[in-house]
């Protein structure tokens, strides 16, 4: 089984063909889009592993944008003791669910 490992939006991602990643928004992409990572860290290939210098040559990773999701809301509390003073908020990161459609090892 192929696998690469590429950096979209300075995030590192491990992807194989046919699965669907969460990679950070990206918000000039719209669903049905074709992208293309070029940036490849690591490739396999099942056998032989290829670690690049900083990026593997000619690899790349093919992908389609399914859409823009939200994650899971993530709690924040601050507080100052002795103050009186309590704050507490969510925040709820954005993303850009892609299916993996080609591992194109270098």
């Amino acid at each position: 089984m192929s696998y690469a490992i590429f950096r979209a939006s300075g995030q590192q991602v491990r992807a194989s063909e046919g699965q669907r990643v969460l990679v950070p928004l990206m918000a000039d992409a719209k669903p049905g889009a074709k992208v293309t990572f070029d940036e490849v860290l690591l490739t396999s290939d099942g056998d032989k592993v290829v670690t690049g210098a900083p990026t593997v040559k000619g690899a790349a990773v093919k992908a389609e944008v399914l859409g823009h999701v939200k994650g899971e809301k993530i709690k924040v509390f601050k507080f100052k003791r002795r103050k009186n003073v309590r704050k507490k908020t969510g925040h709820r990161q954005q993303y850009t669910e892609v299916k993996i459609t080609g591992v194109k090892v270098g």
